[in-house]
């Protein structure tokens, strides 16, 4: 009898022998792609970039340019080639790698800037050297969280919520989903139809001032109705794909296979590319990428390293529908640099305006912060409500268009200098690191299952990183806190059996 119950039991120890394969080829095909990786990302490209003809000087703001692109290169190689999902820390390093590292370089190079520099040489080299010591202090925050473990959540009493996982409650799921369509409903009706979001963002943008929900001054009206009428149908669409994605129940069942069709449309009305802004698009396709495929270590790897290039390639090009066709910029480029310098990337520029604005003005000491915490309040209200931070520096720089970034960093720095700005940035490395471990939990192991708030949570706010960091923060925080007070109001802490079947 024991001979046949140890035979019988081989094949069952065989497996998890054979569940090391697939790592250990990862780390094979790792080490394989970690040398051009890091090459390409750390040398080759400042290398090309170096060597474009410009007009630029090789200061110190030149070398310090330099070190910080490498920097993020190397970090961004790290997230990459990494054994694993860090989502909002990979996010994150992309941005400043392109953004803050690749665009900026290219400018100091070639000697032009997408906004002018109204401050000293001397303020671009601050500008540069604190950017480089809060993506530091970002990392030390990140090495923090690493070294403190997560509390294991114990499974508590029948009825009571301690320790458990947020799950969405499947009824209030239901009705964010008739919240989203009602909302949206509204928000196109409002606009017109639907013809007019295949038109341009310009349309859009002159149809919302034509309706009536905009008060002078104020644009809280507009960013409700925008907000409500796009994000409930993201979050909508997101649960129900996850849903289909991880519940094979699901997708046999007609209802649920019926209504993520429903939102998949409503989606392609209210969140298109065509007449939302690039940073908005790039939120919705990669919450929808992470959530489609939540333990596909290789669409992590793909969209970081794909993301590089479509920054540099498609992304400067991706708002010819803002204008209407006859208003359209023309596309001139001699080289696959020359948006870098001319468009979008202007983060790096501004940040040193600010500083100049800040040696003249002083510090606001947290009163643009709590502007963007109270950005619900309106104007009429509240008579002394500070303006985006890119609006500001942007007013005092005489210029007529306004629509400026203001960094993450930008934003520490005019409420509360070097230190906060050391100690923000540290505390957002933090939370990023905590919340991508628990991320990969959530989405590696059989737990929380298809209605896991995290798993829904984790990806938009990775997508929605850009805006963040990009700012202002007052026009940021609004989507944001709407996505979030959706996301409370359909939580629960009680597990539903029914929703985690498969």
């Amino acid at each position: 009898m024991t001979s046949v119950h140890t035979s019988a039991r081989t094949p069952t120890r065989g497996k998890p022998s054979d569940a090391p394969a697939r790592p250990i080829a990862w780390a094979m095909l790792s080490r394989a792609l970690s040398v051009p990786l890091i090459l390409g990302l750390v040398c080759f490209l400042p290398a090309v970039i170096a060597a474009q003809p410009g007009s630029g000087v090789r200061d110190t703001a030149y070398w310090l340019q330099l070190v910080l692109t490498c920097y993020a290169g190397a970090r961004l190689a790290t997230m990459i080639l990494s054994t694993r999902r860090r989502l909002l820390q990979g996010v994150f390093w992309m941005f400043v790698y392109i953004a803050m590292g690749v665009a900026p370089f290219a400018q100091v190079v070639i000697g032009q800037t997408p906004t002018p520099m109204v401050g000293p040489r001397q303020d671009l080299v601050t500008a540069i050297a604190m950017v480089l010591v809060g993506c530091a202090a970002y990392d030390l925050g990140a090495l923090l969280a690493s070294r403190r473990p997560l509390r294991r959540r114990a499974p508590s009493a029948r009825g009571s919520g301690g320790g458990k996982p947020a799950l969405a409650h499947p009824l209030r799921l239901r009705l964010l989903v008739l919240l989203a369509f009602a909302a949206s409903a509204f928000y196109v009706l409002k606009l017109g139809g639907p013809a007019v979001f295949f038109s341009s963002r310009q349309e859009i943008n002159e149809t919302v001032a034509a309706s009536g929900v905009v008060t002078e001054g104020s644009n809280v009206g507009s960013a409700f109705v925008k907000g409500f009428g796009q994000v409930p149908a993201l979050l909508a669409l997101l649960f129900y794909t996850r849903r289909l994605a991880t519940s094979h129940r699901a997708r046999r069942t007609p209802s649920t296979v019926l209504v993520w069709v429903a939102l998949a449309a409503l989606n392609l009305v209210v969140n298109n590319p065509i007449s939302n802004a690039r940073y908005w698009f790039l939120t919705v396709l990669m919450a929808f990428v992470f959530t489609a495929f939540p333990s596909s270590a290789a669409f992590y790897r793909t969209v970081l390293a794909t993301g590089v290039v479509g920054a540099l390639v498609v992304f400067p090009y991706a708002d010819r529908f803002r204008y209407e066709e006859g208003g359209q910029r023309p596309v001139q480029s001699a080289s696959v640099f020359e948006p870098l310098v001319t468009k979008d990337y202007d983060q790096m520029v501004m940040f040193a305006n600010t500083i100049s604005w800040v040696d003249t003005r002083g510090h606001t000491y947290g009163r643009q912060l709590t502007g963007s915490a109270l950005f619900f309040v309106p104007r009429a209200v509240w008579s002394g409500k500070p303006e985006d931070t890119g609006v500001r520096v942007g007013q005092w720089m005489g210029l007529r268009m306004t629509n400026l970034s203001a960094p993450l960093w930008t934003e520490f720095w005019v409420d509360l200098g070097p230190a906060g700005m050391v100690g923000g940035m540290a505390l957002i490395g933090y939370g990023a690191a905590r919340t991508d471990r628990r991320y990969a939990l959530a989405v590696t192991r059989a737990g929380p299952g298809s209605g896991s708030v995290l798993a829904i949570a984790a990806p938009l706010i990775a997508g929605y990183t850009f805006i963040l960091l990009r700012g202002p923060l007052l026009q940021a925080v609004g989507k944001l806190a709407i996505a979030a007070l959706c996301l409370v109001l359909i939580t629960t802490f009680r597990e539903q059996r029914a929703a985690r079947r498969r």
